[in-house]
């Protein structure tokens, strides 16, 4: 592929909405291939300060259901909907992959850079899915930040979930959404500081 066609592919990349996902999803060989560039991001002193946790099958309703007693224990006044919406919520697509940042203490390299670094994967591994046809979306939701989520993906204090990344077949393509002006967020050169 020349660079053209990859800088073509980056202008255009756009997100496929989890509820828009059909099957199939990756099998093991376009997993291994998805994972395996998701690890190739800048990672400060080669810490690998993240880790993969693939949920499909049933899987996807054991952990919604987790997904649904955490929010009920917190919102048990909440609507039926909403509650039920928390159990469906992984069976959006056909994988889910939840991408853990697991950074560690370190004397030169700051937590921060770590959680950057975690951020860089979920970039990486919706990118690769989509270079390989798939339909891809990096979600968090209120599930991202429950301590009992985070525990039945097999996290370990001081954990946290970067994201969700439902994989699957685009059901209808993406329409375009509107994006930045440059001159809105590009400064060329410092910009003046008061005082």
């Amino acid at each position: 592929m020349s660079a053209s066609h990859i800088l073509e592919f980056m202008h255009k990349r756009r997100s496929v909405m989890a509820r828009h996902m059909l099957a199939p999803g990756p099998d093991a060989a376009a997993l291994e291939q998805i994972l395996t560039i998701a690890a190739r991001v800048p990672d400060h002193g080669k810490l690998a300060p993240w880790r993969f946790v693939v949920v499909q099958g049933d899987d996807r309703a054991t952990l919604g259901a987790v997904a649904q007693a955490a929010f009920v224990a917190g919102n048990g006044d909440a609507e039926t909907s909403l509650q039920e919406a928390a159990a469906q919520q992984f069976l959006r697509a056909p994988c889910v992959i939840a991408v853990l940042a697991r950074p560690v203490t370190h004397p030169k390299i700051p937590r921060s850079e770590q959680i950057l670094s975690a951020g860089a994967v979920c970039m990486n591994l919706l990118m690769a899915a989509q270079a390989m046809g798939f339909a891809a979306q990096w979600l968090t939701g209120a599930a991202a930040y429950e301590p009992a989520v985070l525990a039945r993906l097999g996290g370990q204090d001081g954990d946290e979930i970067a994201g969700f990344m439902y994989l699957g077949t685009a059901a209808e393509a993406p329409s375009e959404r509107p994006r930045p002006a440059l001159d809105e967020i590009v400064h060329l050169g410092l910009p003046e500081v008061a005082g």
